[in-house]
């Protein structure tokens, strides 16, 4: 019997590439033989990230629609002709067992020709409002694994399986890491941390937030773990001379976010899938920023699905100026609520979440 072939496709952002790459490391751990094919869209990050990983990648010249624009959607229409034969070409070469799609364009013309190539398919989706192109293949696939309850809403409900996101790793194995963790950032174990993320390009609305009261850390006694993303790292450098290297450590970038989360006493995030998903397993208290730019408010029903369970606090993004750092700083000076909102996020928790889903494929190909 020749070794199983997987594709995976999707990407465009690290809540699609992350689970991805932890699927496709997992499949490896189990069956080491295995042949995996990532397939993504040629100008986004997943070109760089997967070959990082150690994963061969096809660029599909995928785009979305452009809805301000009604005019240019007649090139993406023909780069979508254009994708689906190569999608198409992918597939017949390749031969894989199954196709995973964890969301983002590219998986749209792929899951697609392998589905009519009668390759059973697997979808992933991360968060608590269903993106657009799993809900257009969602017919087509065989399961569906999801990360919340409800989603019966956008899914055949005979479909679906509860698995949660897969996580990296390193993260996993951060928990009880604490003294090491401040030492790494040089920071104090005496005093209360707080972690600032705001993914990799950085979050407009969170950083401003924090710049304008730098100074409320520094009299609150407060320690401040800041990634500003690359765009936003000069202006806070800048920010930050008046103040030395006082309880503030400031980065673009985390090379070390498993240590990042163990130092952390409150974490301040976007509400992107896979961000709550490691929070949740790593029983980090957390005030969630919804981004607002990301389609159908999807990050705001995420903070909100923790929200209701007590699980989180959230502060709408319009609203960061003036309330989050008082809003921070509250909370992280009060023992039992953070102790509470640990306790509330935990019960969220997904663990072995990239076993469940491998366990649905390799299931799935079995049938």
């Amino acid at each position: 019997m020749r070794p199983y072939r997987f594709i995976i496709s999707g990407g465009g952002t690290g809540g699609h590439i992350f689970p991805a790459i932890a699927i496709a490391n997992k499949i490896k751990e189990r069956y080491p033989d295995a042949e995996i094919l990532f397939v993504g869209a040629e100008d986004r990050m997943e070109m760089e990230k997967v070959p990082a990983a150690g994963y061969p990648i096809v660029g599909l010249p995928v785009s979305g629609l452009d809805r301000a624009h009604l005019l240019n959607n007649i090139k993406v229409i023909a780069r979508l002709i254009k994708c689906l034969r190569l999608a198409k070409k992918t597939i017949h070469s390749f031969r894989p067992d199954a196709a995973i799609g964890v969301g983002g364009y590219a998986s749209g013309p792929t899951l697609w020709m392998a589905a009519s190539a009668k390759v059973p398919t697997l979808l992933q989706e991360q968060n608590s409002y269903a993106g657009v192109t799993n809900k257009l293949l969602a017919k087509k696939a065989k399961k569906i694994c999801v990360a919340y309850d409800g989603m019966e809403k956008f899914f055949p409900a005979e479909k679906l399986v509860i698995t949660g996101n897969p996580v990296r790793k390193d993260l996993e194995e951060s928990v009880g890491k604490r003294e090491e963790a401040l030492a790494f950032f040089g920071l104090s174990p005496e005093k209360k941390t707080i972690l600032v993320v705001g993914g990799s390009l950085g979050a407009r609305t969170i950083n401003q937030s924090i710049q304008g009261q730098l100074e409320r850390f520094i009299e609150k006694d407060v320690q401040l773990i800041w990634q500003t993303g690359r765009h936003y790292y000069a202006k806070a450098q800048k920010q930050l001379e008046p103040y030395g290297t006082r309880a503030i450590w400031c980065s673009d970038f985390i090379t070390r976010m498993d240590y990042a989360y163990a130092a952390a006493d409150l974490v301040v995030s976007r509400a992107g899938a896979g961000s709550i998903s490691e929070l949740c397993l790593l029983k980090k208290p957390v005030i969630l920023v919804p981004s607002p730019n990301v389609s159908e408010d999807h990050q705001t029903k995420n903070a909100l699905a923790l929200v209701y369970k007590d699980a989180a606090l959230m502060v709408p993004d319009a609203d960061a100026g003036e309330q989050l750092v008082a809003v921070a700083l509250n909370v992280v000076a009060n023992e039992s609520r953070l102790r509470l909102l640990s306790e509330h996020i935990a019960a969220l928790a997904q663990p072995n979440s990239a076993d469940r889903i491998v366990d649905e494929i390799i299931k799935m190909i079995n049938d």
